[in-house]
């Protein structure tokens, strides 16, 4: 089967299809790391997004059972130049094209990545369909762009609810006792803090802060996760009451809310920064960290300014907020992954960070 991309802003680009042959929509965003297509396919930070890998191979290792970040694939749809079948790793169970038949996400191969990839960082980031269909029966273009122009914008879904955990569940044993609420953590979060010897409970998005009180953590994380920060009411006013009770740490979505229930603002991204090799400065250590990260919002620096939230990491590409320190209580949130998952290992000692500050607390 063929299938086409169509963009809001006319663009419409025709190739191979391969997964399931489904209609996706969603925002259409790119992704320039070399490897980890299965971590960025099963991450929950790109629910309600059509991702483009901007390196022209994928599939060319497989899929392994060990490092999804989540149960499913979390893309709506999935955009590569080559698609390779093989697969060639030896731990490998199941090719890309399988792993997505299997999930029910459709995927385009053949297009020119490097086009639509320049064309997001021209324009920003866009409302897009994907569409199969049969050899002789191709849509028209003004068919497919009737469809993206009912596509709705990231800001007004509620995609929270859809990736974060229904139900409270122990992730591992062990001291300090950390609690994480789920957003859409990724499963390298959560492997990183068990590594560390942290025993882990994992709860949804919207618990209230009293009943995270009373099971008496040491620590709570809030964790990344997709869409506009501004739409997670329920997890601001949760770590709004719980500053200055328990030490904190956000990660991406989380380091919104924090800002968020401080009094900051947020904003959207041209394009985002989605890619393994984002450099952020740590004012503090005067170091310069390279970084993966998946997000399309921020925190505005000056809406910081009458906070208690200090400004310590900066991207230095753009200048954006990559992660503040609370000034009167343990707390602190980082924009980047420091879990990588896939990535450069640079900013691993976060975890640390934070459960020492967890254990001096």
């Amino acid at each position: 089967m063929r299938a086409a991309l169509a963009l809001e802003d006319g663009t419409v680009v025709h190739g191979e299809l391969f997964g399931s042959p489904h209609e996706a929509e969603g925002e259409v965003v790119f992704n320039t790391s070399h490897t980890g297509f299965q971590e960025a396919l099963t991450d929950p930070s790109y629910r309600g997004q059509i991702l483009i890998m901007t390196f022209p191979m994928q599939g060319n290792y497989g899929i392994l059972p060990e490092v999804g970040e989540s149960d499913r694939v979390q893309v709506e749809g999935f955009v590569v130049r080559y698609l390779h079948d093989g697969p060639t790793h030896p731990r490998a169970e199941i090719t890309l094209d399988e792993f997505l038949q299997d999930h029910g996400v459709p995927g385009i191969s053949g297009v020119d990545t490097r086009m639509l990839t320049r064309k997001i960082r021209t324009e920003g980031a866009m409302r897009g369909v994907l569409v199969p269909y049969e050899q002789g029966d191709r849509p028209s273009d003004e068919e497919l762009l009737e469809r993206v122009r009912e596509v709705p914008h990231i800001s007004e879904m509620d995609l929270v609810p859809q990736v974060s955990t229904r139900k409270k569940y122990r992730f591992s044993d062990g001291k300090p006792e950390i609690v994480v609420i789920d957003c859409g953590v990724k499963r390298s979060i959560l492997r990183e803090l068990a590594k560390r010897g942290a025993g882990v409970t994992v709860v949804p998005y919207n618990t209230q802060a009293q009943e995270i009180m009373n099971a008496d953590p040491d620590g709570v994380v809030i964790s990344n996760g997709p869409g506009d920060p501004k739409r997670v009411r329920e997890t601001v006013e949760t770590v709004r009451e719980l500053i200055g009770q328990v030490p904190l740490m956000g990660i991406c979505l989380g380091n919104q809310i924090l800002g968020l229930a401080e009094g900051g603002n947020t904003f959207k991204l041209k394009f985002g920064h989605r890619g393994a090799n984002q450099p952020v400065k740590d004012l503090d250590k005067g170091r310069v960290y390279i970084t993966s990260q998946n997000h399309g919002f921020a925190l505005d620096s000056d809406s910081l300014r009458d906070t208690p939230l200090r400004i310590r990491w900066v991207n230095v590409n753009d200048g954006t907020v990559e992660g503040v320190v609370h000034t009167d209580a343990p707390a602190f949130s980082v924009q980047f992954h420091p879990e990588a998952g896939p990535g450069p290992w640079d900013t691993k000692w976060v975890f640390d960070e934070f459960l020492a500050m967890c254990r001096e607390h």
